[in-house]
């Protein structure tokens, strides 16, 4: 997956709620959108996102439907990346500290033990140095 361009608060709610659904027309996202711009301006950042990569679109009848390019799994994976570039020096540690340390933070036992079986599995697969 080529790196996905960054996408503005507007163009993220989009793809939220194009993700939520799956896919969706330009009235549904409209009625899902907090203060939503007109429909010509919700039609251009459309435009952007399907020239960002973000979007692709089929039309049925008069109608085009927006589906998501990438799964939002991908899409994750991309966002949390960059993330943890720029805001943690590239260190998972750290960002992960950051995120424990949080007193809101509540983490399940079911969430500690699947973080401790990937633990456990990204360890199978690293080469001890040397």
């Amino acid at each position: 997956m080529k790196k996905l361009q960054h996408l503005s608060r507007r163009e993220r709610e989009i793809m939220d709620i194009v993700f939520a659904r799956a896919e969706a027309t330009l009235s549904q996202i409209l009625e899902e959108m907090h203060e939503p711009p007109t429909r010509p301006a919700l039609r251009s950042i459309l435009t952007i996102l399907e020239t960002k990569g973000h979007l692709k679109h089929r039309q049925e009848g008069r109608e085009f439907i927006y589906l998501p390019v990438h799964s939002r799994e991908k899409v994750g994976q991309s966002t949390l990346s960059r993330v943890i570039g720029t805001f943690f020096g590239g260190s998972l540690s750290q960002a992960v500290a950051s995120y424990l340390s949080d007193p809101k933070t509540r983490l399940r036992d079911e969430e500690i033990a699947e973080l401790k079986a990937f633990i456990d599995q990204a360890r199978s697969k690293t080469k001890p140095r040397r």
